[in-house]
């Protein structure tokens, strides 16, 4: 019988590595950049055609390559970055590995042209699927400039499985300001299909996030530096105010490396306690430098998560800068006593008080006793013939009738069956009453109903703006002054996909480049609400969810919005038309999100408690 274990081919070991290590486009461009940062460029320029699918190049002015090493580097764990074992605990650099340029050729057709500064000229390589193709030399600017065509072109199920090109776009981007936030002093440019994405010119870490993420982040940041013997924590937090319902804008980076952790998460967010309502996330941009031999960055492929031998208390260091740096915002500003070109401010004198004015005197009469009665009558008794007051008194919205019948309208768990909703809006009762400013009542034949006056709104408003969205008349309020909204990249993405949409529902936005878009008008009815922080969050809301149901997250963002807020009070006509227009709702038990809206408390249950 034959030996059964033999070793690999090259060829297919690549294939695997390319599993783990280049996922999509954004892995391919992540792993070049990285390279470019690490030889040292100041200048790096990314070319992405159809969202890597089609090319991918990336373009330095880095140190470069020889002949030898422009060869040598497509071999698996090729790699000038270590030596020994031991240069694990002491890495500088961001790559370490040797595997990205082997497993990107396994699975790519790629090209190669670099030049060292020394060199008078420089090296041609293509390789297609693991295999050497041409090599020669050529003219070409010191740096290397490496073009990734046909991605996964041998692996037509891996190519299959790519999202849609505005999803993948989104995850390059992802990637790209990972890197680019870490390193302002190198300008950056991202192109796609022949259009410039970002020009980040070199600059401060602030500045670099303003070009990013749009000048209103720079304007909501705090900073925040702290110096111990242990780790140096610097960056920048946001201002309560600049809490979102969506995180998006959490960014660790220790040593340089864009780093996930859960942990050092809470350590931010608790900083925040009693500032922020529950549930809004904050940005922030945190800069950790650590000794390289207190961390393992060798943990996973991507090499975003990082063990550290001193979590705890690096945790308590940073949840102590983060509040540091929020109490400095809040300090109380200190009295100006300069009072230079001040009007002066004559000084109280008592004497010329009592001069020109004098005191007001009080008349009372000292027999005059409120506890003695008077009149011919108790003042317990009520005055004769008080009928006669209240007629002509119009019947008010805090009156119920109760009818004494009791139909079997409902089950066990008050829900509202289709086919019963009309007979019981038809005999409801005319009056209805507002609890607190967040429940309405108002007696049905079965008992008292009671709804809650902002999800009824929620529901009533999400049924209108998805028959809008099925084709129905479309109202557009025009803005006098037309706003301008700046997004990130990735979010001005996710807004160009989702337009006809939004136009569906109302909104009116014109593409001014650079990412950022004109608000000319807003759907009719949300008078008084932030258009900016409304498609912020509306393309939060989008960007988690499956593009089946982005018109219901996009219809139910709007809606909340556009409520009727707790605490508004309602007449007896605003509150008789929510009651009909939920009767007229496709669900009027619950919210789109799941939510009751309203209860029954039975005619029986009422007795039995005043019995």
């Amino acid at each position: 019988m034959s030996d059964l274990i033999h070793l690999l081919p090259d060829s297919v070991a690549n294939q695997i590595a390319a599993g783990e290590v280049i996922q999509r486009p954004a892995s391919v461009i992540k792993e070049l950049v990285e390279n470019s940062v690490d030889a040292g460029a100041t200048t790096i320029h990314v070319i992405v055609v159809d969202a890597g699918r089609t090319s991918i190049q990336v373009i330095d002015d880095g140190k470069g390559m020889s002949e030898t090493d422009a060869r040598l580097s497509f071999e698996r764990h090729a790699t000038s970055k270590i030596l020994q074992a031991g240069d694990l605990f002491a890495l500088h650099t961001m790559g370490f590995r040797g595997e990205a340029l082997a497993s990107i050729a396994a699975v790519a057709q790629v090209e190669l042209q670099t030049r060292r500064k020394e060199d008078e000229i420089g090296t041609l390589i293509n390789i297609a699927g693991s295999k050497l193709t041409r090599q020669e030399p050529v003219s070409c600017p010191v740096g290397c400039n490496f073009k990734v065509d046909n991605l996964f072109f041998n692996v037509p199920a891996r190519r299959k499985f790519l999202k849609s090109n505005s999803t993948e776009l989104n995850n390059i981007l992802t990637a790209f300001e990972r890197i680019v936030l870490v390193y302002p002093q190198i300008h950056f440019t991202l192109h796609h299909n022949g259009v410039e994405m970002l020009n980040l010119r070199a600059g401060s870490v602030r500045q670099r996030i303003a070009d990013v993420f749009g000048k209103q982040y720079s304007q909501d940041l705090l900073p925040v530096e702290v110096h111990t013997a242990m780790c140096t924590v610097t960056g920048f937090v946001g201002k309560p105010e600049a809490a979102r319902k969506k995180t998006g804008c959490d960014y660790f980076f220790v040593n340089g490396r864009f780093m996930k952790h859960a942990y050092f998460h809470k350590a931010v967010m608790k900083a925040y306690d009693r500032l922020v309502p529950e549930g809004m996330a904050i940005p922030y941009f945190l800069y950790i430098e650590v000794e390289p031999s207190e961390i393992d960055v060798n943990i996973h492929p991507t090499k975003t998560e990082i063990k550290f031998e001193n979590e705890q208390a690096i945790w308590q260091i940073l949840s102590a800068a983060v509040r540091d740096g929020i109490g400095k915002f809040c300090e109380v500003p200190s009295i100006d006593f300069d009072t230079q070109g001040q009007p002066e401010i004559p000084l109280f004198d008592n004497n010329s008080f009592q001069d020109n004015f004098t005191a007001p005197k009080v008349n009372y009469n000292p027999d005059y006793n409120p506890f003695k009665q008077s009149g011919s009558h108790s003042s317990g008794s009520a005055p004769s013939q008080w009928e006669s007051l209240y007629e002509g008194v119009e019947q008010r919205g805090t009156t119920i009738e109760m009818p004494l019948e009791q139909p079997s309208f409902f089950d066990d768990d008050n829900i509202i069956e289709p086919q019963s909703a009309n007979e019981m809006i038809s005999e409801k009762s005319p009056a209805h009453y507002q609890y607190k400013g967040k429940y309405l009542m108002t007696a049905v034949k079965s008992g008292l109903m009671i709804i809650d006056q902002h999800r009824a709104s929620i529901r009533i408003l999400y049924d209108k703006y998805m028959s809008q969205q099925d084709g129905r008349v479309i109202t557009t309020q025009k803005l006098l002054f037309p706003e301008t909204v700046q997004f990130s990249p990735s979010e001005a993405v996710s807004l160009l996909q989702l337009m006809p949409e939004l136009t569906k529902l109302g909104f009116d936005l014109s593409d001014l480049g650079g990412n950022t878009f004109a608000v000319n008008g807003i759907p009719s009815g949300i008078d008084g609400i932030d258009p900016k922080s409304l498609l912020h969050e509306m393309i939060d809301d989008t960007n988690s969810c499956q593009l089946s149901t982005v018109n219901s997250q996009l219809s139910l963002r709007l809606a909340q919005s556009a409520a009727i807020p707790y605490g508004q009070i309602l007449s007896n006509d605003e509150m008789e038309c929510i009651i009909n227009d939920l009767f007229a709702c496709t669900n009027v038990n619950y919210t789109p999100d799941g939510k009751a809206i309203l209860c029954i408390l039975p005619q029986g249950d009422i007795e039995h408690l005043l019995g």
